[in-house]
C-alpha cells in the first residue's frame, strides 16, 4: 500500500526535492544517480502532475543540472573526508527525505538525519534508518542535538539547499556552537552570493516572515567573511558548478555550461567548507 500525501501538508513540502533529485538522476544519469528518490517516489501515494508539468522547460531542466552538481559536490566531500576518518559520524542537516549520508555509507561511518520532527515522523516511515544510521528530530537551531551525536572518531557536517532558509546570525551562530562543541570537525555547504540571494526572495523564500535580504544567508567572499567569525576556523570554496567536474566530460551541452558559468562568476555559487579546530 501506498504512503498517501496530504495537499498542503509538511508532507507535501518533502515531495518536490525529493522528485527533483528523481528527475536529476534521470536526466542526469553520468553525473548523479539517486535510486532512493525513485523508490520513494514510486512508493508515495500523490499525483505529480502539476509538478511534472511546471518542470518541463529548458531553464527547469538546467535547475536539476544545478541540484545534481550540488549532491555530486558534497558527496565528493564527504567521502574525501573518510578516507581519513572512516569511522566518522556523517551528519546531514536539515535532511528531509535525502539519502546522502547512505550513498557516501562506507560500511564504517556513523550517518546521522537531523531534521524537525513532523520531518523526521515522515522519513521514518518512508526511509527508516539503517545500520549505523539515527533520525534526529529536533530543531537544528536547539543545539541539544549535540549530544545525541559521538564525535569519536571525527565529525563531518553537511547541509544541501538548506542555509537559504536561514539570517546570517543563525548560520553563524550555528557554525560557531559547532566549532565549540566538536573539535577538528568539517562542515561543507552550498552557498551563494547577496545578487543570487535577492533572486531567490522574489520566488521561492517570497513567502517568508523576513522581507529583508539583508538578514538572510549569502556569501560573496566565503574565506574572508566567514573566518572572522572565530579564530578556529579554516575556510575555503570551490564553484558549485565548476569546481568539482569537467561537465563536458559528462556530455552536458554548452548552452548549459554556459549557463553554469554564469551562474558560479554572477551569483557566487560555491560549495563552502570549514575545517575546525
Amino acid at each position: 500500500m501506498k504512503f498517501h500525501i496530504e495537499k498542503n501538508s509538511v508532507q507535501e513540502t518533502l515531495i518536490i526535492p525529493l522528485y527533483a533529485r528523481k528527475k536529476c538522476s534521470e536526466i542526469f544519469s553520468n553525473i548523479y544517480k539517486d535510486e532512493t528518490a525513485k523508490r520513494l517516489t514510486e512508493s508515495i501515494d500523490y499525483d505529480f502532475t502539476e509538478i511534472e508539468n511546471k518542470n518541463k522547460s529548458v531553464m527547469h531542466r538546467f535547475g536539476f543540472l544545478e541540484i545534481a552538481m550540488r549532491q555530486t559536490d558534497l558527496i565528493l566531500e564527504i567521502r574525501e573526508y573518510l578516507k581519513t576518518h572512516p569511522k566518522a559520524a556523517v551528519i546531514n542537516l536539515g535532511c528531509g527525505l535525502d539519502s546522502t549520508g547512505q550513498a557516501c555509507d562506507n560500511g564504517q561511518c556513523h550517518i546521522y538525519n537531523i531534521d524537525f520532527p513532523d520531518v523526521i515522523e515522515v522519513r521514518n516511515k518512508l526511509l527508516p534508518p539503517g545500520q549505523r544510521e539515527k533520525n534526529i528530530g529536533c530543531n537544528l537551531n536547539d543545539t541539544t542535538w549535540f549530544e545525541k551525536i559521538d564525535s569519536t572518531n571525527g565529525a563531518i557536517f553537511f547541509a544541501a539547499g538548506v542555509f537559504y532558509y536561514f539570517t546570517k546570525t543563525q548560520v553563524q551562530t550555528l557554525v560557531t556552537s559547532i566549532a565549540n562543541h566538536f573539535k577538528n570537525a568539517t562542515l561543507v555547504f552550498d552557498a551563494a552570493n547577496k545578487k543570487a540571494v535577492k533572486m531567490m526572495l522574489k520566488t521561492w523564500i517570497k513567502d517568508a516572515e523576513i522581507k529583508n535580504v539583508n538578514a538572510y544567508f549569502c556569501v560573496n567572499d566565503a574565506k574572508k567573511e566567514i573566518s572572522s567569525w572565530q579564530k578556529n576556523l579554516k575556510v575555503s570554496s570551490k564553484k558549485y558548478m565548476q569546481g568539482y567536474l569537467n561537465l563536458k566530460n559528462y556530455g552536458v551541452g554548452i548552452f548549459f555550461r554556459f549557463l553554469s558559468k554564469l551562474g558560479d562568476n554572477i551569483f557566487g555559487m560555491k560549495i563552502v567548507k570549514i575545517e575546525m579546530s
